[in-house]
């Protein structure tokens, strides 16, 4: 796809949180401007790179984007962070980097192929003229943090090569330390290659990982339920990861658990409820967990939670509540709005808009 050269785009909201992550992590005195993109599902691609340079300037550390980097959670990815907790495999977390690479920044397709023995992923046509060594580093540093927390062994993830289009860079030994493998400045695009052979490399089971992300709110479902066991907790992990992977069907889940279908059946209903019916409590937990993330959009959510047609969620999420998910987000937010102005001093004009 072609990206015209005055199109510059936009870039993904959780980016705007993960900065702000870094500026109280470090205790400093926070823009305005990172202040009122807070609960925007996107923001201007030039806004990034501004609030990145003036950062730049204050500090003046070298491989800021890399430091920033190392603060990385799934929240600040969005779609794309809940989608490769649930893969099982380096290779598998790649494609879905891969096809969903345009919601973290739309300017530039995100381009994987083969190069001989190695998978090159690349952002060639990001326009040069607007881009800068930091908004680089953290692109390609934002991709490698994430898949490195993923993987079983933090040290497993061997990366061939990295290359930057910005000129030769004095603390090349910083770079080549964080990567961990060869780093080449002034190249002809940005770019990652990775050995084939790395594809296969196994990441953190799914059902571990999305229990720390999302359990919270199911921990109080469960606490409901009567008699509940490891068998619930089982099942509401497995029934997690199917929606996710979107095989969610109860003779998927059975296979999971190691049930037959009517095994299932029979354990549900000596609990008064049907797997329909478990499955849809664990959706509505779900959404009020997806929902608390302003930078999700509802199609986005549909999606995560196995739903072909927005229209089909929004109106089971109205049955569920009696509130649609606009007025659920729009509640939320504005509490959290209110206990943020709390949090800072009156003197503080801040305006944080917030965006359904």
């Amino acid at each position: 796809m072609h990206v015209p050269q005055d199109y510059v785009g936009s870039v993904y909201g959780g980016l705007g949180h993960l900065l702000l992550d870094y500026y109280q992590l470090k205790q400093l005195d926070i823009p305005k401007k990172l202040f009122a993109i807070q609960n925007l599902e996107r923001f201007d691609y030039i806004l990034w790179r501004d609030l990145l340079s003036q950062l730049d300037q204050e500090l003046q550390r070298p491989a800021l984007g890399l430091e920033i980097a190392q603060l990385v959670q799934a929240k600040h990815l969005g779609i794309i962070g809940y989608l490769a907790l649930s893969s099982e495999t380096l290779g598998e977390a790649f494609m879905r980097y891969h096809d969903y690479h345009r919601l973290i920044y739309d300017g530039s397709p995100l381009q994987v192929s083969l190069d001989r023995d190695y998978l090159s992923i690349s952002w060639s046509e990001i326009p040069f003229k607007v881009s800068t060594q930091l908004t680089d580093e953290i692109a390609i540093a934002l991709m490698t943090e994430f898949i490195r927390s993923s993987i079983l062994d933090q040290h497993q993830l061997h990366l061939h090569e990295v290359h930057f289009q910005h000129p030769v860079n004095k603390n090349i030994a910083v770079y080549e330390q964080y990567f961990r493998c060869k780093v080449r400045f002034g190249q002809a695009r940005n770019q990652v290659l990775i050995p084939v052979s790395e594809m296969s490399t196994p990441l953190k089971k799914g059902d571990q990982t999305l229990q720390k992300l999302l359990m919270q709110q199911a921990e109080a479902v469960l606490e409901k339920l009567p008699n509940s066991t490891q068998i619930d907790q089982r099942l509401q992990q497995a029934i997690l990861v199917g929606l996710q992977k979107n095989m969610f069907q109860i003779e998927h889940i059975a296979k999971q658990m190691n049930f037959s279908v009517r095994q299932l059946q029979r354990y549900l209903q000596k609990q008064g409820q049907t797997y329909q019916q478990r499955m849809q409590e664990i959706r509505c937990m779900m959404t009020m967990q997806y929902l608390k993330d302003p930078h999700l959009s509802l199609q986005e959510i549909s999606m995560l939670l196995g739903y072909s047609e927005q229209s089909a969620f929004q109106r089971a999420f109205k049955q569920w509540t009696a509130q649609t998910p606009q007025q659920w987000r729009s509640e939320y937010l504005e509490t959290q709005v209110q206990e943020k102005f709390l949090d800072y001093p009156a003197t503080a004009e801040i305006n944080v808009p917030y965006q359904i």
